[in-house]
């Protein structure tokens, strides 16, 4: 375990609590909605982007020596040295319709791995996860487990990365898939930002959660906390998930193996 890493997640937890409080006291009371998903975009940067700019100097002054990667990554994570990966407001949509379901995260990355992660939901009761890499995961200062189950009684999660729709094959795959999962689980759900949904299931609040199409920048964050948890990440077709995978499952380790089998039936 890296006591240095533990160390610096401390210092990160408490900037994304900072930024998280600040968003949550500034959301208009009414949902923020526009005409057309320009004045949607224009009015949502007007909140987001002073956070992420206290976020990222935060996260600067913590570690000056790692760069920053984009919010959204269309490209390969870096594979090289050390990165920032941020996100003021993780849920966008959620946070503009006045709902709870969003999160602060922000992610340390070396050499294309996370080492540190840390998920702050500001408006449902404050949950913050962080995990470093050897080290566990956490749950408010608690350590975390994903919980086994019969994967008829689970409620399951998924979600679709934000250019899913230029992917016929993601696209396909992502219908294919949840009526498969459909009908073999009690319920599936999206609960909002992907980074929280498959934190969730590292502490058995979720039972499982898949995805298909590339989503480095979502899914890095939650994966590392599921991973450190205990539970089994994997690629869609049960290999080795990266930050360049197309598809996505996290479970503990008995249920992974039964939603994996129901994905094989995807083409």
């Amino acid at each position: 375990m890296d006591d240095e890493l533990w160390t610096l997640a401390a210092g990160v937890e408490t900037a994304v609590r900072e930024v998280g409080a600040r968003l949550a006291a500034r959301r208009p009371a009414e949902p923020v909605t526009g005409r057309t998903v320009g004045e949607a975009a224009v009015r949502f940067a007007e909140l987001d982007g002073p956070a992420a700019a206290a976020l990222r100097e935060r996260l600067t002054a913590l570690r000056p020596q790692a760069g920053w990667a984009p919010e959204e990554l269309d490209g390969p994570v870096p594979t090289e040295g050390e990165w920032w990966l941020a996100d003021a407001t993780d849920g966008a949509v959620q946070y503009l319709l006045g709902q709870p379901h969003w999160a602060v995260t922000a992610t340390l990355v070396r050499d294309g791995a996370a080492v540190l992660a840390v998920v702050h939901a500001p408006e449902q009761d404050g949950r913050t996860y962080r995990a470093v890499l050897g080290g566990g995961a956490e749950l408010d200062g608690r350590p975390i487990a994903p919980l086994e189950r019969e994967l008829a009684a689970t409620v399951a999660a998924t979600s679709q990365p934000p250019r899913v729709a230029a992917d016929p094959v993601a696209l396909r795959r992502a219908g294919e898939s949840l009526s498969a999962m459909a009908g073999a689980v009690l319920a599936v759900r999206n609960l909002g930002p992907t980074a929280l949904q498959v934190a969730q299931v590292g502490s058995g609040h979720l039972a499982l959660f898949w995805e298909y199409g590339p989503d480095a920048g979502n899914l890095l964050p939650g994966a590392l906390i599921a991973s450190e948890a205990g539970a089994t990440v994997t690629d869609a077709a049960g290999s080795a998930w990266t930050a360049g995978s197309d598809g996505f499952l996290t479970a503990a380790p008995e249920l992974h193996a039964q939603a994996l089998e129901v994905l094989r039936t995807v083409g």
